[in-house]
């Protein structure tokens, strides 16, 4: 890989981090809004939804870190 296309995708690595960290704050906030919630809304929607989103941002999180690792692969 020539020094112009490894800088390019080091430049899409580092954007992807901070989606990456941009996601995790995100989810780190729903799940305290999870922790914080009162026990008569737990076993509710409100609740169901917030544990949803938790888990769709975690599998995100996850997908990322497969692409960065990929791209560090690319890198090499």
């Amino acid at each position: 890989m020539n020094k112009e296309r490894r800088k390019a995708l080091e430049e899409i690595r580092t954007k992807l981090e901070d989606l990456k960290g941009d996601i995790e704050t995100l989810r780190d906030e729903e799940q305290e809004y999870i922790d914080n919630m009162p026990e008569s809304l737990q076993s509710g929607e409100k609740h169901d939804t917030a544990e949803n989103a938790v888990s769709n941002m975690d599998d995100a999180i996850n997908g990322l870190e497969d692409i960065l690792s990929n791209v560090d692969e690319a890198t090499a």
